[in-house]
């Protein structure tokens, strides 16, 4: 049972039972959502309940727990210097956020769902761009080499074309109505979430293909229009005998492939003040669109880590201002020591040329996000807003 003083705007009561999940990931969801959506969950927390952003702000928030009903949020006061220990004690006892689902869910596999429709809800009430849950079908029409281990793949979209929405629900309706282009074309940070599985079972793929795992996110590299169609390039980094790096290496011109899932990144903090950003092989595609786009009037400083010194010259092809600070490991980048090194280098370049660095955005290995982000929080002092750090892959 979740008891708390607050009352969310759907005048649900806290004194009321809600359905525990019992399922054996779900601590390691409830991890997750803490490590890589804590600001989603707060933003949730802004619009679903009845505390206002000022209220928010003077607290730490932390998922407790999911129901089949939705989210319990426990908050506690931030640490005050003029506030004793008892008082914080007795302040923090019994604050829980209750954040409802639009639908209870029956089974785990509905969570990811009702939080798509809670992220569309409350990114349409806040003004931000938004996930987009659509089916578009593209045309490879080629695929080369870019770099030493990076495959671009160029595909094509009627100009006729137009997104078609996977979801009944109303409110989903309207938020992919108002976001209705097939292809963003002239914004950077966005990320197709492709149909792997689609390409395996239509060719019956090329006998020495195993089966990758269904679906996987690539970073829209490029996006441009001519008089009969859309084109993009969508930059796939081959590392191993990876899932994504297989399909993307079996696709031939004339192919089709498929897309479920259109997701902004969080970078609308980059539009002022000095930024860092940091990049792996596999994220270095979206460094390379932000800073084609990029608006801040402060050239940003990009830290790029790869395994081999050829994939450097990703950037050759960027036409913008901005300072490169290149990091070659000789082996796979991930891990904790990764982030050790990469605070280390970073720590290096500013005694040389002192920066103060206001904003962070960088996509790396899970293990190497979680230790960067303590690193850098504590080398630079940031908010969280300040400081998105990102998985994009996991090292198994």
């Amino acid at each position: 049972m979740v008891n708390s003083s607050a009352a969310s705007k759907d005048n649900r009561s806290y004194q009321e039972p809600y359905t525990p999940i019992q399922v054996p990931e779900l601590t390691d969801i409830i991890t997750h959502l803490n490590e890589e959506h804590l600001d989603e969950l707060i933003a949730f927390a802004s619009v679903v309940t009845d505390h206002s952003k000022a209220e928010l702000d003077k607290l730490d928030l932390q998922l407790s727990a999911i129901y089949a009903e939705g989210f319990a949020l426990q908050a506690q006061p931030k640490p005050l210097e003029n506030r004793s220990t008892k008082s914080q004690e007795q302040s923090s006892q019994n604050q829980l956020l209750f954040i409802p689902f639009t639908t209870s869910i029956t089974q785990l596999e509905d969570l990811q769902t009702q939080y798509i429709l809670l992220k569309q809800r409350v990114d349409k009430k806040l003004g931000k761009k938004t996930i987009k849950l659509t089916k578009q079908a593209f045309s490879v029409r080629s695929n080369t080499m870019v770099s030493k281990n990076m495959l671009r793949l160029e595909l094509s979209l009627p100009d006729s074309s137009t997104s078609q929405n996977t979801d009944n629900d109303t409110d989903t309706a309207a938020v992919n109505q108002s976001n209705s282009s097939p292809m963003p074309i002239n914004e950077p940070g966005y990320a197709y979430l492709f149909d792997l599985e689609h390409n395996i079972q239509d060719s019956q793929k090329r006998d020495n293909i195993k089966t990758p795992r269904p679906h996987c996110y690539y970073t829209l590299r490029k996006a441009w229009q001519t008089d009969t169609d859309r084109h993009a390039w969508v930059d796939v980094f081959l590392h191993g005998d990876t899932s994504g790096g297989l399909w993307a290496e079996s696709l031939q011109a004339g192919d089709t492939v498929l897309i479920k899932r259109e997701v902004p990144e969080k970078i609308e903090h980059l539009q002022d003040g000095q930024a860092l950003l940091i990049a792996d092989e596999t994220s270095i595609p979206t460094v390379a669109r932000l800073l084609e786009l990029w608006e801040n009037p402060l050239p940003p400083l990009v830290l790029c880590i790869t395994q081999d010194a050829g994939d450097q010259a990703y950037f050759d092809e960027v036409k913008s201002d901005f300072t490169l600070v290149p990091l070659v490991t000789n082996q796979v980048n991930a891990g904790a020591d990764l982030a050790t090194l990469i605070d280390n280098n970073l720590g290096a370049y500013l005694v040389k040329q002192p920066l103060s660095i206001d904003k962070v955005w960088g996509a790396l290995e899970a293990g190497t996000a979680k230790a960067l982000r303590k690193l850098l929080k504590d080398r630079l002092n940031l908010e969280r807003s300040d400081m998105v750090v990102k998985v994009y892959w996991r090292h198994d």
